[in-house]
């Protein structure tokens, strides 16, 4: 029962969160300020009572449109809400279960909850960088370079409070631990990275123009520095799988009027299916690459 409202508490954090990155994704591409003005109305300036601005209970009261003017408010706003709430439930259940075991020793519930925190961090990036892909082509430094930042950190810090309590060979030291991580985390974040800035040299070679831009090799070092070099190219694979399947579905679908000017039929948010896959790898990527690696015969 405890664990059933703790993730509930969770979820319903993750809501808040995902209705102030809905402010952060709004103004961001506009170089508007995200703490001032107060929410409004993009077509009218109505400024938002605080009933209004509940997350996702809001929006279903009003039916997605502006009390004002009954303008179109868009579905981003509860599913960037609810995608987070329910991303930022898988750490808060596993969180509190962990809390719930007796004789967890401290330094153990402390690596438990900086690992929670971090999750939530990493997801709301995804989703953020999603979204933004999606709707402006586009992946901020702010974000991208900030999660390698603090993607490299996350390891090392991890293995120094595993090892203060853990650590039983005099042979090692935590500090041997902490080096390590670090080291694998900034590596894995310098090959992925790499990796696809390789991918972008032979495209421009063959086609004479940019293919990946600069912020997919950074979104793409981020996810090393997270989820290791091998669940980073989990995470590629997947995304290429997804936007290969995005494409078939959009040339199948002829242009308005006729025309092939659609932006899709030209162009496809990579790092969308990057950070798509990026979620997915985070929740299954032992298990996946385990699979593949039978099927391949390793």
């Amino acid at each position: 029962m405890i664990s059933i409202v703790g993730t509930v508490f969770v979820a319903v954090l993750g809501l808040a969160f995902g209705s102030f990155l809905n402010v952060c994704l709004t103004r961001w591409p506009k170089e508007e300020c995200i703490v001032s003005p107060r929410s409004h109305c993009r077509n009218c300036d109505h400024v938002l009572a605080w009933w209004e601005n509940v997350p996702l209970v809001s929006w279903l009261a009003l039916r997605g449109r502006c009390r004002e003017c009954r303008g179109w408010i868009g579905w981003r706003y509860p599913l960037v809400e609810l995608a987070v709430a329910v991303l930022w439930a898988v750490p808060g259940w596993k969180l509190c279960n962990e809390m719930n075991l007796l004789n967890l020793p401290l330094m153990q519930a402390y690596d438990d909850l900086f690992l929670a925190a971090c999750w939530m961090f990493f997801y709301w990036m995804m989703v953020a960088l999603a979204v933004l892909d999606a709707e402006q082509f586009w992946l901020p430094d702010r974000v991208t370079v900030l999660g390698i930042g603090i993607g490299c950190l996350v390891a090392p810090i991890h293995a120094g409070l595993v090892g203060v309590s853990a650590i039983k060979d005099p042979a090692l030291s935590v500090a041997h631990l902490v080096s390590s991580a670090l080291f694998s985390a900034l590596m894995s974040a310098a090959l992925a990275g790499g990796l696809i800035l390789a991918i972008s040299g032979i495209y421009w070679l063959i086609r004479r123009r940019e293919g990946i831009g600069l912020g997919d090799a950074k979104l793409m070092a981020l996810l090393g520095a997270w989820l290791s070099f091998p669940g980073a190219l989990l995470a590629l694979g997947i995304g290429v799988i997804l936007g290969a399947g995005a494409a078939l579905i959009l040339l199948a679908v002829p242009g308005a009027e006729g025309t092939t000017d659609k932006w899709g039929l030209k162009k496809l948010p990579l790092g969308t299916f990057l950070c798509i896959g990026g979620v997915i790898s985070s929740f299954w990527s032992g298990p996946m690459i385990a699979a593949y690696l039978r099927w391949i015969g390793f």
